[in-house]
C-alpha cells in the first residue's frame, strides 16, 4: 500500500500555539487480522530501517510511492524521518518538531509501515485552517492487514492535537489501494483529477461517521485477536500439579471432563502425565505450538514463562497465577504486547466457551457452564462463580465466560465486542470494578445494548463522596455519579447487587419488555396483593384503574367472591383454568404493560403455586420477522411475572405453556426486576441523540485564554473574575453584568454605573483561591447608594485586606428559580456535566443529575427533567413570574458547558452557581473555574490498554 507526498522547499507552517509539542507516546494495536503492532514515532535512529522498508518495495510498489522508481527517493524520505540533511539538499527537518511527524508501525522489532505530515501554507492566516501533506508506505509483504488505515488513524489523533485541520496527499489514479484507504476512513474527503494524479483533501474534523468507522475496524480487528483466547485449537496447561487442590490440576482436569475438541497439552517436568494427559518437561518439547497458553505457575515464573511463549509462537495467555508485584505485571505485559499475545488475568478464575465445537472450560470452577446465550464477563473470580451457579439454577445457560482478574489487557470492552459477533450471545452480564477507557466502553455498549441487555452490578457504591472537595461541583460529582452517568447513557442496566442482577436477567431473558411502567397485580390472597402493590409504587411502578369493560371480563372468569380492582383478588379458590384467563385478559389489555402474579398456599387452592404458575403463558407467541428470525425484544408482548412467597430460592424461571416465567419470592425483586425492564424499553425508544451545533463558539480564544494563564501559573489554579468572563464569553455563555473594582471610589462609580431599576447592588469581595463566598461572608446584598456601597467595601478591607485583590460589583438579580451547573474532568471517566438545585444550599439538597460529555440533545434533556426540581422550571410556583423559565436556554448553557469541557481538557472543574432562570432568560450570577496544565487525550484511539497505577 502506498501514496505520495511531493517534497518542498518552503519551511513548514509553525501550528497554534496551544498545541501540544510532546511526542506521541508509543502505543500497540491490532491490525485487522488481529496481529499487534506497535506505533511509535521516528527518530534519528530509523534510518537505516526506513531505507530498508522502501529498498524492500518492489519497483512497481516504488514507483506507485514516489511516481518513479528511484532508489534516490528512498534516500530521502529515510532522511526526512531521521532529520538528517536530504540528499541534493541543505535542509533536514527535527523528528517530532513543530510541523512534522513521522509514525512507525513495527512487528516482531521490523518496520511494516510508516506515514509522515508536514505543514503546508494555509490558505490564509485568518482561516485558522492549517493543512499537512501525508506520504504512506507499507511493507509489500503486509498488505490488506490494515497497517495503513490504523497509521493514519493515530497521524489524524496526532495532527488534531497539533491544530491541523486537513490532510492533503497526491497518488497516482491508478493507485487504487491508497486511494480507497483515504475514502473508507470516514472523513470528509474530495478529489480532484489532474491528469494521471489524484488530489485528495481529508478534513480532520471530528464526527460520528468517523468514529463508527473506526469502531468497526476496531471491532474486527478485537474479535480477530480474541479467537486463540476463546477458540483454541489447542491448549497447554503450565503447571498441571499431580497434587489434589493445584489450580493448574484443576483447569487441566476442567478442559479433559469439559470435552475439548482441541488437543490438549500439559507441562510438567516432574510428572509422565496428570490426569492421564501425556505431560512434557517443557514448553520446546511439545509436539506442536498451541494457541493458547494457560499459566498456573508461581508469580516469580510468570515473567519468564510468558517470554518462553511468545518466543515460541504462542498467540494468547490465560493467567491464572496471582500476587505479581508491579515489576512482574510491567514484564509480564510488555512481554505479550512483543510477541502479540492478548492477556486474561492475571489473579484470575479462567475463561469458558461452551460452543459445540468448542467446549473449552478453561478454569477451575466446581461445575461446567452449561451451554447458553448468556455472556459473563467479571473481574472477581468468587463473583464469577456466584454468577455461574445463580445462572446454573435458573437454568440460563452460558455462551461464554471470561474472568478478567487484574484485567492487564482483555476489557469488558473486548468481551462486548466478542458477544456481539459471536452469533450466540443474547444476555451480557458484567461484574467490572474499574474502567480503562470509559468513553470507548460507553460508545461500545450504547451499540451493543441495542442488540441485547448488558446488566452490571454497580460496584462500590459506598465510596465516600468528595465531601472535602473544593467546588460544589467537585462535592457532587461522586464516584457513583460519575458511573451512573455512564450506564444511563449507554443503556446499560445497573444493578445493587448480584443479587438483584441475576433477578432482573431472569426477566430479560425470559420474557419481553414492558412498553411501559403500568403493572396489573393478580393474587390469591388480599395481603400479598397489598405487599405487591407497595413494592411496585416503591420501585416507581404504577397500578392503573382497570377500567369497567375490563373489569367485567375479568371478574367473568373468576370465582365468585372476587374482586377486579387492581390489584386483582382472584380468591384462594382460583383454579389454573381461571388464572390462566385472567392473566390473558389483563395481558391483551392496553390498560397495561405487565402482569404480576402474587400467590401464596391455601388450604383450599385447587392447585399449587408451581401449578399456578406454569399455567400462565403470554397471549400471543414470540413474533418472528419475514426471515424467521425472533424480532427484537421491544417488539414483543406484555411480559407475565410471578410471586411465590413461600419460594425457598430469591428467583427460579418455571416453565409455562411457553418458554419460562420467572417466579420470586419477594416481591420487592419483582418489581424491581420490571422496573429495570422499563427502563430499558424506554431507553430502547429514545432515538440516538446527536451533539447539536452550537454558533457563536471561539475555541481558539479559549484556548488562547487558557494557554496565557498557565503561562503565568504553570501548575495551574482559579481564573480570576476576567479570565472565567473571557473563557466563557468564548462559548456564548450569558453572566450578570459586573464589574472590577480595587478601590473604593472604583466600587461607587462601578455600583452607579450597574444599578437597576430598584437602585439595588452587590459586593462580592475576591481574592485567589475563594471559592464559597457565603461560607467566609464574603458577600454583601440588597445595598442602597454610595454611603452603603463605601460601608461595604471597608468592611471587606479590615476583615480580608490581607487577601483581598478586589471586589466584583454586579446588580441585585431579580428573582427568579436558582440552579446549578458545572462542569468537572475527570481523569478516567472524562468530562462530566452536573445540573440541578442551586444556591447556597446545593450541597445539602444534593438535587443533581449528571451525563458524560459530550452531551447529545437527548442528554440535556435527561439532565434538565431528572432533578427534583425540575417542576420548578415547567412553571409549577417558580420562575420569577410564575410560569416556566426558558428552557431553551438552559439547553444552550448545558451544551455549551459540555462543548467547553470537550475542547478544553485542562479545564479540571467549572462552577456555575447560581444559575438565575427566568422566563426571558438564563444568566449564570457567580462562577469559579479552576485550570491544570492538561493535554488532550484521544479516547476513541484505537490502541491496546497500558498498565495504570501500581505498575
Amino acid at each position: 500500500m502506498t501514496g505520495s507526498a511531493a517534497s518542498r522547499s518552503s519551511a513548514p507552517v509553525p501550528v497554534p500555539e496551544h498545541a501540544p509539542t510532546t511526542v506521541p507516546e508509543t502505543a500497540h494495536a491490532l491490525l485487522a487480522d488481529g496481529t499487534t503492532v506497535r506505533i511509535r514515532p521516528g527518530g534519528p535512529a530509523d534510518h537505516d530501517a526506513v531505507l530498508r522498508l522502501y529498498e524492500g518495495m518492489s519497483p512497481e510498489h516504488l514507483r506507485l510511492r514516489f511516481f518513479v522508481a528511484s532508489h534516490r527517493s528512498a534516500e530521502q524520505a529515510a532522511a526526512r524521518v531521521s532529520g538528517r540533511a536530504v540528499p541534493g539538499s541543505s535542509r533536514s527537518v527535527r523528528p517530532g518538531g513543530a510541523g512534522y511527524r513521522a509514525l512507525l508501525a513495527e512487528h516482531g522489532g521490523h518496520l511494516v509501515g510508516i506515514a509522515e505530515y508536514e505543514t503546508a501554507n494555509p490558505d490564509s492566516p485568518d482561516t485558522g485552517t492549517v493543512t499537512a501533506e501525508i506520504s504512506l508506505a507499507v511493507n509489500d509483504h503486509w498488505h490488506h492487514r490494515g497497517v495503513g488505515t490504523l497509521l493514519l488513524e493515530h497521524l489524524v489523533s496526532a495532527a488534531r492535537a497539533a491544530g491541523v485541520t486537513a490532510f492533503t496527499a497526491d497518488a497516482l489514479a491508478e493507485n487504487h489501494e491508497v486511494l480507497k484507504v483515504f475514502a473508507d476512513l470516514g472523513l470528509s474527503t474530495a478529489r480532484r483529477f489532474d491528469g494521471a494524479v489524484v488530489q485528495c483533501v481529508v478534513q480532520l474534523a471530528p464526527s460520528d461517521s468517523y468514529l463508527a468507522s473506526v469502531e468497526l475496524r476496531g471491532r474486527t480487528a478485537d474479535v480477530a485477536s480474541l479467537r486463540p483466547l476463546l477458540r483454541p485449537e489447542s491448549v497447554v496447561v503450565i503447571g498441571a500439579g499431580r497434587k489434589p487442590g493445584s489450580v493448574g490440576r484443576a483447569v487441566l482436569r476442567n478442559l479433559c471432563t469439559g470435552s475439548f475438541t482441541g488437543r490438549l497439552f500439559a507441562v510438567n517436568p516432574n510428572a509422565a502425565a496428570v490426569l492421564g494427559v501425556h505431560a512434557h518437561p517443557d514448553l520446546t518439547s511439545l509436539p506442536q505450538v498451541p494457541e493458547l497458553a494457560v499459566l498456573a505457575v508461581p508469580a516469580a515464573q510468570v515473567p519468564v514463562v510468558a517470554e518462553e511463549c511468545g518466543k515460541l509462537g504462542v498467540a494468547a495467555l490465560l493467567t491464572v497465577s496471582a500476587g505479581l508485584d508491579a515489576a512482574q505485571a510491567r514484564a509480564l505485559l510488555d512481554t505479550c504486547r512483543t510477541h502479540g499475545m492478548r492477556l486474561v488475568g492475571p489473579n484470575c478464575l479462567g475463561l469458558a466457551n461452551t460452543e459445540p465445537d468448542v467446549r473449552l472450560d478453561a478454569t477451575f470452577a466446581a461445575a461446567h457452564p452449561a451451554p447458553g446465550t448468556a455472556g459473563v464477563a467479571v473481574q472477581s473470580g468468587g463473583v464469577g462463580i456466584a454468577l455461574l451457579s445463580g445462572l446454573a439454577r435458573l437454568g440460563v445457560g452460558v455462551s461464554s465466560f471470561v474472568s478478567l482478574g487484574d484485567k492487564y489487557d482483555v476489557s469488558g470492552n473486548d468481551l462486548l465486542q466478542w458477544w456481539e459477533c459471536d452469533g450466540r450471545t443474547d444476555l451480557a452480564l458484567l461484574h467490572l470494578e474499574s474502567f480503562g477507557n470509559p468513553r470507548a466502553f460507553a460508545r461500545t455498549a450504547r451499540r451493543v445494548t441495542r442488540r441485547m441487555p448488558i446488566l452490571t452490578v454497580d460496584a462500590g457504591r459506598t465510596e465516600a463522596g468528595r465531601a472535602a472537595a473544593a467546588s460544589h461541583t467537585s462535592a457532587a460529582a461522586t464516584a457513583t455519579m460519575t458511573r451512573q452517568a455512564l450506564f444511563r447513557q449507554a443503556g446499560i442496566t445497573a444493578t445493587r447487587s448480584a443479587g438483584e442482577l441475576l433477578e432482573a436477567a431472569a426477566l430479560l431473558h425470559s420474557q419481553p419488555l414492558p412498553a411501559g411502567t403500568r403493572v396489573a397485580v393478580v393474587t390469591n390472597a388480599g395481603g400479598a396483593g397489598v405487599l405487591t402493590a407497595d413494592a411496585c409504587a416503591e420501585a416507581g411502578l404504577s397500578l392503573p384503574p382497570l377500567g369497567t369493560d375490563l373489569i367485567d371480563e375479568v371478574l367473568a372468569v373468576l370465582p365468585q367472591g372476587a374482586t377486579a380492582t387492581n390489584p386483582v383478588d382472584a380468591t384462594a379458590a382460583v383454579s389454573e383454568e381461571q388464572l390462566r384467563a385472567c392473566v390473558r385478559l389483563l395481558a391483551a389489555s392496553s390498560r397495561v404493560d405487565a402482569v404480576l402474579v402474587a400467590l401464596v398456599p391455601t388450604a383450599v387452592a385447587a392447585a399449587t403455586g408451581d401449578a399456578l404458575v406454569r399455567s400462565l403463558t403470554r397471549p400471543h407467541p414470540r413474533p418472528r420477522s419475514s426471515g424467521g428470525t425472533p424480532l427484537p425484544d421491544r417488539h414483543r408482548g406484555r411480559p407475565v411475572a410471578a410471586v411465590l412467597l413461600d419460594q425457598d430460592l430469591p428467583v427460579r424461571l418455571l416453565p409455562a405453556e411457553e418458554g419460562t416465567v420467572p417466579a420470586y419470592a419477594d416481591p420487592q425483586a419483582a418489581a424491581r426486576a420490571l422496573a429495570h425492564a422499563a427502563a430499558r424499553a424506554r431507553w430502547l425508544a429514545q432515538p440516538t441523540g446527536t451533539v447539536p451545533d452550537l454558533d457563536g463558539v471561539d475555541p481558539a480564544r479559549a484556548h488562547a485564554a487558557v494557554e496565557a494563564y498557565l503561562d503565568r501559573h504553570p501548575e495551574g489554579g482559579w481564573l480570576g473574575p476576567r479570565e472565567c468572563a473571557e473563557l466563557l464569553d468564548a462559548y456564548g455563555i450569558r453572566q450578570l453584568p459586573w464589574a472590577w473594582a480595587e478601590t473604593e471610589d472604583d466600587a461607587v462609580l462601578a455600583a452607579e454605573r450597574l444599578k437597576g431599576p430598584d437602585g439595588l447592588v452587590v459586593l462580592k469581595a475576591h481574592w485567589p483561591g475563594l471559592l464559597h463566598k457565603s461560607q467566609e461572608h464574603a458577600l454583601h446584598l440588597d445595598l442602597r447608594g454610595d454611603a452603603q456601597v463605601r460601608a461595604a467595601y471597608r468592611d471587606f478591607e479590615v476583615r480580608f485586606g490581607h487577601l483581598m485583590t478586589g471586589v466584583v460589583v454586579q446588580p441585585l438579580a431579580p428573582r427568579g428559580v436558582e440552579l446549578f451547573a458545572g462542569v468537572v474532568q475527570d481523569e478516567i471517566f472524562g468530562p462530566l456535566v452536573l445540573f440541578g438545585h442551586g444556591g447556597t444550599a446545593t450541597e445539602v439538597l444534593a438535587d443533581h443529575a449528571a451525563r458524560l460529555a459530550p452531551l447529545t440533545d437527548h442528554d440535556v434533556h435527561a439532565l434538565i427533567t431528572s432533578p427534583r426540581c425540575a417542576p420548578l422550571l415547567f412553571g409549577s410556583g417558580g420562575g420569577g413570574g410564575g410560569g416556566p423559565v426558558d428552557l431553551e436556554g438552559i439547553e444552550q448553557l448545558l451544551l455549551r458547558l459540555s462543548q467547553l469541557a470537550s475542547d478544553l481538557p485542562q479545564l479540571a472543574e467549572a462552577d456555575l452557581n447560581p444559575v438565575l432562570a427566568r422566563p426571558e432568560r438564563i444568566t449564570a450570577l457567580d462562577v469559579r473555574v479552576r485550570i491544570l496544565p492538561r493535554r488532550a487525550q484521544d479516547p476513541y484511539l484505537r490502541q491496546l490498554r497500558r498498565l495504570r497505577g501500581r505498575p
